[in-house]
């Protein structure tokens, strides 16, 4: 079977509207593709930056697929989290991006967005906090029905990611 190493960190979120910020991850795939070694989800630690307009995490990522063809290829999706100092988690941004196809270090810009409700549902926000959630997160990376969402831009997710690929040829998989 072809094989697909990706190796890498998440590295950091900016332009969110507050700090205090943790990401949860999970890479998707295709029913084709088997999980070799790693973790296929994960969550970072909680950053508060003081002065600086990054949240760093450097939250490493290191997994390994096997697979018999293309279709399905791996899809990173985050969601970002705000903590406040009342010990309260709420959402701040869901995004995905696609694991690039060609070999080597890639950094990629992963923009986020969050669910708007109504009116009401914005004033509780505001001074309640929380907000709109998915009710089924794979919605975000899966389907069209998320174009029927009203949203808001939120931050983006900094990824730095390392693929291998190895044996394409060698089983006839081609890109």
């Amino acid at each position: 079977m072809a094989e697909v190493h990706i190796i890498g960190q998440i590295k950091c979120a900016s332009q969110f509207p507050k700090t205090c910020l943790f990401c949860k991850w999970s890479i998707h795939t295709g029913p084709n593709w088997k999980l070799i070694e790693g973790d296929k989800e994960g969550q970072t630690q909680v950053d508060d930056p003081i002065y600086d307009e990054y949240t760093w995490w450097c939250h490493p990522v290191d997994v390994h697929f096997a697979t018999k063809g293309i279709q399905g290829w791996p899809k990173l999706h985050v969601q970002v989290y705000h903590y406040d100092k009342f010990g309260r988690r709420e959402i701040y941004g869901y995004g995905f991006c696609n694991i690039p196809t060609s070999p080597g270090t890639h950094l990629i810009d992963c923009p986020t967005w969050r669910p708007v409700g109504g009116i009401r549902d914005q004033i509780t926000q505001y001074f309640l906090g929380g907000g709109a959630q998915l009710r089924m997160p794979d919605v975000v990376y899966t389907g069209l029905d998320r174009y029927k969402l009203q949203t808001e831009a939120m931050g983006i997710v900094h990824i730095e990611l390392g693929l291998v690929l190895r044996n394409f040829e060698k089983y006839g998989v081609e890109f």
